[in-house]
């Protein structure tokens, strides 16, 4: 496909029948808008159902304007976003889940904001889970903190970005690709589109505490020095508690004639600075083994094969 406007991208794990009514809300909508130079790229992230694969053919025989990209092993929704944004041609790419809670009829709305660099989807009334909502709304916090993030801009995976924030994104290149923060590092051109949150049309959510504790650590990790400076602070904070503490034994001591206890006080300062020293370890390890895969240069995903658009 030589000449494309939008490019579709969708991460797959597991998904089956959906994606043939979610290929055809997306080709409605085009429709709808008259547009007929477009492309889907869906990536399946490696999903243990194996009729996942029956239905990706399907869907490939269904639009010669479809691509399926599939990994030899489940890298996450990120990797497999990335791997379809450096695949797509189109002037605009559109990533979105393949669970039909994003609905394609709602791209229209995105696109009529393209002269934007960045345009997010801004999810309301989420059907998420309680726990999930909790850490979205934490992480946003911190997304603040950490990305500059402005309050009022709500994040999503449903958004819509321009070819030159695209080409820029697969330019940047890491082991742990963190999405939002490679955008905001590309552009500040960043609106919000608000547009409705729907049910799952099939299955159960990809992202348990475990996947959510991987992405949070790629925000804290990754993309910042957060928790260096944190450490930081706290070891000024307790060297200087600990002066302060022994400064007050001394005096009591020495001036008002005040025995102090040693046994106790000795044991709760070495439990307190022992847990303080191997929290710090494990925080610089895990800074070091980042460090160590960038300078591996290890790809973000790996493509085993590929299917449609004449491959």
């Amino acid at each position: 496909m030589s000449k494309c406007n939008f490019s579709v991208v969708v991460p797959v794990y597991n998904t089956t029948h959906v994606l043939l009514e979610l290929i055809e809300q997306i080709r409605f909508m085009f429709n709808e808008l008259n547009e007929s130079e477009f492309e889907i790229i869906l990536i399946n992230d490696y999903s243990p159902n194996p009729e996942t694969k029956v239905f990706l053919r399907k869907a490939c025989l269904l639009d010669h304007r479809v691509k399926v990209i599939h990994f030899g092993r489940n890298f996450g929704q990120q990797p497999a976003t990335i791997c379809g944004i450096s695949q797509s041609k189109g002037k605009f790419v559109i990533t979105m889940d393949d669970d039909l809670q994003h609905s394609p009829a709602d791209i229209k709305h995105l696109i009529k904001e393209k002269a934007h660099d960045i345009v997010i989807a801004h999810l309301k009334g989420k059907k998420h889970s309680f726990f999930k909502r909790v850490a979205s709304n934490i992480k946003s916090h911190f997304d603040h903190i950490i990305l500059g993030k402005p309050k009022h801009i709500k994040m999503s995976s449903f958004r819509l970005i321009s070819r030159f924030v695209a080409d820029n994104l697969c330019n940047l290149k890491s082991p742990n690709p963190f999405i939002p923060a490679m955008l905001f590092m590309i552009s500040k051109d960043v609106v919000n589109v608000s547009v409705d949150h729907h049910q799952r049309a099939e299955g159960e959510t990809g992202y348990n505490l475990k996947s959510m504790i991987g992405l949070f650590s790629n925000l804290m990790i990754n993309n910042s020095s957060f928790l260096l400076n944190m450490l930081g602070k706290i070891g000024v904070i307790t060297a200087l508690s600990s002066t302060a503490y022994a400064l007050f034994l001394i005096y009591q001591k020495l001036v008002i004639g005040i025995d102090t206890e040693g046994w106790t006080s000795l044991m709760v300062v070495i439990l307190f600075i022992g847990g303080l020293l191997l929290f710090s370890i494990g925080i610089i390890g895990e800074y070091l083994i980042r460090v160590i895969q960038s300078s591996e240069q290890k790809p973000a995903y790996i493509v085993k094969s590929i299917e449609g658009q004449n491959e």
